[in-house]
């Protein structure tokens, strides 16, 4: 803890962690955790190594990702919003929600794409953070650059003293990250998904920008996973799981803060960890015996081959609209069209909007796969 003196908001305390890890003697009953997180992600990856298009699901479960960690924040966007937005974005009254969560889409994207070549890094999250708030709430607080002034968390008008947590000052914070990046990217002999969720309550206790850190700190979990493949699709996201359980998630990392309460924070994560992998598993082997379903009624219609390479267009993302299909397809709006109507009259498709112009197609199927809770 650092006593802070400031002439305009008075006296407080503000707390800087100690640089990860922690001495850690893992009880039997968190290598039990972590055996059971291990195996359900293995069987995740299993999915993922079996999907016909590696791309087929990670679109949606993305979104499924970037819906609940906004939420977490505050916003009011779902899936269905964030799809109809996506499908036609000129015509939708773009919300700030909704802005935000398409921002978290097109971040986690980035951080995905740059993983590929190079590891997690502060640039990275600085970079990440950049998208994160383009043109939203929270762009005013200088995004992708860390803080230059103390920031904090509690109630609108609580004074530092009073507020719920005060991260490290400036001048602690720099030092925090330099021993946070070195960490995350040492090889060590930590579990995996222990050091993981070492890393994400650090980073939420640094808080090193002024807005947008339970969003990166989350979408960096994602990003630590499939850099050093202990997912080779990504697939697992925490942010259901932490939206779920909201307030024990912020009571746990505060505990770890005030008390060293190590131990349920990791406990916690695993637990997150092992349902969500299964959930995950559950949803994509739902959605790809439906895929095999459609396939087969599409065959049994002798559906054209357009209409079959749409269907597969809609796990990816199951709102479409004639000039995205005509895009997918690489055909004429008329070919395009005559697609979606053969998808509709199977059932499909069906269109949502009630509009004669601009019209958006959904796959309820699909949609009620992803959306379920």
């Amino acid at each position: 803890m650092v006593q802070i003196r400031e002439n305009l908001t008075g006296e407080y305390w503000a707390f800087v962690p100690d640089p990860l890890p922690p001495p850690l003697d893992l009880e039997i009953s968190t290598v039990n955790r972590l055996s059971s997180a291990e195996r359900a992600l293995g069987e995740l990856n299993g999915i993922g190594q079996m999907l016909p298009n590696p791309y087929l699901l990670i679109g949606p479960f993305l979104r499924r990702e970037a819906v609940s960690s906004s939420r977490i924040e505050g916003t009011a966007t779902n899936f269905e919003q964030l799809l109809l937005f996506e499908a036609v974005p000129a015509n939708q009254s773009s919300t700030s929600d909704t802005q935000e969560v398409v921002n978290y889409v097109r971040a986690l994207e980035y951080g995905l794409e740059q993983i590929e070549s190079s590891p997690v890094s502060l640039e990275l999250l600085c970079q990440v953070h950049e998208r994160l708030l383009d043109s939203v709430r929270g762009e005013e607080t200088h995004p992708g650059e860390f803080r230059t002034v103390q920031n904090r968390i509690g109630r609108l008008n609580q004074s530092f003293a009073d507020s719920r947590y005060v991260p490290p000052p400036v001048a602690g914070m720099h030092p925090a990250l330099a021993a946070f990046e070195e960490f995350i990217q040492a090889a060590d002999d930590i579990p995996f998904l222990i050091k993981f969720a070492l890393a994400h309550y650090q980073f939420e206790a640094i808080h090193p920008f002024e807005d947008g850190n339970g969003r990166v700190g989350r979408l960096m979990i994602s990003l630590l996973l499939c850099e050093h493949r202990y997912l080779f699709q990504p697939l697992l996201y925490l942010s259901s799981f932490f939206e779920k359980n909201r307030e024990e998630y912020m009571t746990l990392l505060l505990r770890v803060s005030q008390h060293g309460d190590w131990k349920a924070w990791i406990d916690f994560f695993l637990e997150g960890v092992a349902e969500q992998s299964l959930d995950a598993v559950a949803r994509s082997q739902r959605l790809l015996a439906l895929r095999q379903e459609y396939r087969e009624r599409m065959q049994s219609g002798r559906s054209s081959p357009l209409a079959m390479q749409l269907v597969d267009e809609l796990f990816a993302r199951p709102a479409v609209t004639t000039p995205q299909a005509r895009q997918y397809l690489g055909v004429t709006p008329v070919s395009a069209q005559r697609a979606i109507e053969r998808l509709g009259s199977a059932g499909i498709l069906r269109e949502v909007t009630g509009r004669r112009r601009n019209r958006v197609y959904m796959a309820p199927e699909i949609f009620a796969i992803l959306e379920a809770d």
